[in-house]
């Protein structure tokens, strides 16, 4: 899949996920900082993006997830 593609998925996801417009949205947005986002709702959404991705991302890997654009580099970076 190519980054584009997974950057627009990712993207469609976080806005989804936590109700935002989808221009609110961009690759430097950190879910923590800029959305307040608690670990209940980063855990629902890394499982949301595992089932879109069919992957499985360990919880150490997580953790270090902290902007959309390091959970498409890293969803890029471990594609089957």
């Amino acid at each position: 899949m190519e980054k584009q593609a997974i950057y627009d998925q990712v993207a469609a996801l976080v806005a989804d996920h936590f109700e935002l417009n989808p221009d609110q949205v961009t690759g430097n947005l950190n879910f923590l900082k800029d959305i307040d986002a608690d670990s209940i709702d980063f855990v629902e959404l890394v499982l949301e993006m595992e089932d879109a991705f069919d992957a499985e991302i360990p919880d150490e890997d997580a953790d270090k997830l902290t902007t959309i654009n390091d959970t498409v580099d890293y969803i890029y970076n471990h594609q089957k």
